[in-house]
């Protein structure tokens, strides 16, 4: 059974486009609507043989979820928080230890809260009538992910692909599609296949630093100060030229081509460690395969985020030069009472505020509204259009399950701002 996608670009630009507008004029509060028909629309378009799925959340549920979340994040911050900085001054008479402990008791509660945007989501998916569902373990993958986290730091990331599998295995273990349980198949090793570009380039930094830092220093003291590398590079591009008495420095270039590196094996390993982890998923009767191309996704982020960033620094060069149009140049230095340019200068304050606010809040809808179209998009119509069902007999056998009913809905992932993305 191929899965197909059927949803066309410009449609949902302008989607996009119309829904953003509107979370503006109401100063937000029509994010969650806006979010609903997004998640719709796109759910309509993924076809997995010629039937669409179906997203029935309600916006009221993420709205009234969010309030929640609120409500406790703010008793968390501001009763939590008063008792850590409090023990923080009182016993060891400093802030940052309080800071410290602030900071790491958030972490687990931003687990909790994608494990439950995770499962709200998968709540409100059907397929052929069939619902979608995630059982509770919310506080058990922020534990597992804790742990997992520690490891992955400890080992300095050689252990990564055992946490990227032990998270997702939990997670696909609880996913039940009707009443059939998904299972993660497989061993934690076959995802370093995934992580082999990253590593390559490791490898790569790590021969370049011991040949410009010991083996052939591009300068003579840099031996005995290699801190002081990036700074002596952006000195050179400051100047236009390399100083005098750098030994081929033109091997610096290599920095940024392997930084980009990194970038690209980052990417790399996060796609096809999908792919590969989903052909070892499976339920009772149902096998997937996954064809999903990491350098094809690399080019998507690239080109995708190059548009939308590029439209965001145009937009905000032009608030700037605006700005100056109608305060003068000294305007960010003295505030809006300097003397303004030409007739831009003459218009009421009222006015030109209002200019300023509508341009600001349009150029970041336009940002919001392009990476949907040329990232999320073009993602989303990869993954369907490479996936496949091998095994389909197991769908006869499945029933219905219980709607799975629960108050806060996203409100966390909002709160926290994890619940952006479709």
């Amino acid at each position: 059974m191929q899965v197909e996608f059927t949803g066309r670009r410009w449609p949902l630009f302008w989607l996009a486009l119309k829904t953003g507008f509107f979370t503006i004029l109401t100063l937000g509060f029509y994010r969650f609507w806006m979010k609903t028909r997004l998640r719709r629309w796109y759910w309509s378009a993924i076809r997995p043989g010629g039937h669409p799925l179906e997203y029935v959340g309600d916006p009221l549920e993420k709205l009234l979820g969010f309030f929640i979340a609120v409500v406790v994040l703010t008793f968390y911050i501001g009763i939590v928080n008063l008792l850590l900085m409090f023990v923080s001054f009182s016993v060891f008479n400093s802030s940052w230890l309080g800071y410290l402990a602030s900071f790491a008791g958030v972490i687990p509660i931003w687990f909790y809260a994608r494990y439950r945007a995770r499962r709200y989501v998968l709540a409100r998916t059907r397929w052929r009538g069939v619902r979608f569902g995630l059982e509770k373990g919310a506080w058990g993958y922020a534990g597992r992910a804790l742990v997992h986290w520690a490891v992955t730091i400890l080992t300095l990331g050689i252990l990564w692909p055992r946490m990227t599998f032990a998270l997702e295995k939990y997670r696909t273990d609880r996913t039940f599609f009707g009443s059939a349980r998904l299972v993660q198949q497989g061993r934690w090793q076959m995802l370093y296949r995934a992580a082999l570009p990253f590593i390559a380039v490791v490898v790569a930094g790590m021969a370049l630093a011991l040949w410009i830092l010991v083996i052939d220093p591009i300068t003579p003291d840099l031996l005995s100060n290699p801190g002081s590398l990036p700074s002596r590079f952006v000195t050179a591009l400051q100047l236009g030229r390399w100083p005098l008495g750098w030994e081929s420095p033109e091997r610096l270039w290599a920095v940024p081509v392997l930084m980009a590196g990194l970038v690209y094996g980052a990417i790399h390993y996060r796609w096809v460690a999908k792919r590969i982890m989903a052909n070892h998923k499976a339920a009772y009767g149902v096998t997937f395969a996954s064809r999903l191309q990491g350098p094809r996704i690399a080019m998507i982020y690239t080109l995708g985020t190059f548009i939308s960033y590029l439209v965001l620094v145009l937009g905000i060069a032009l608030l700037v030069v605006l700005s100056i149009a109608m305060y003068g140049p000294t305007a960010w230095l003295e505030g809006a009472n300097a003397a303004g340019l030409g007739g831009l200068g003459n218009l009421p304050r009222w006015l030109s505020f209002g200019i300023l606010g509508v341009i600001y809040l349009s150029v970041f809808l336009l940002w919001g509204v392009l990476h949907n179209t040329f990232v999320t998009f073009p993602i989303m119509r990869h993954m369907a259009r490479t996936t496949t069902l091998l095994t389909t007999a197991g769908l006869q056998a499945i029933s219905q399950r219980d709607r799975d009913a629960f108050a806060e809905a996203e409100g966390f992932a909002e709160a926290l701002d994890l619940g952006a993305a479709i």
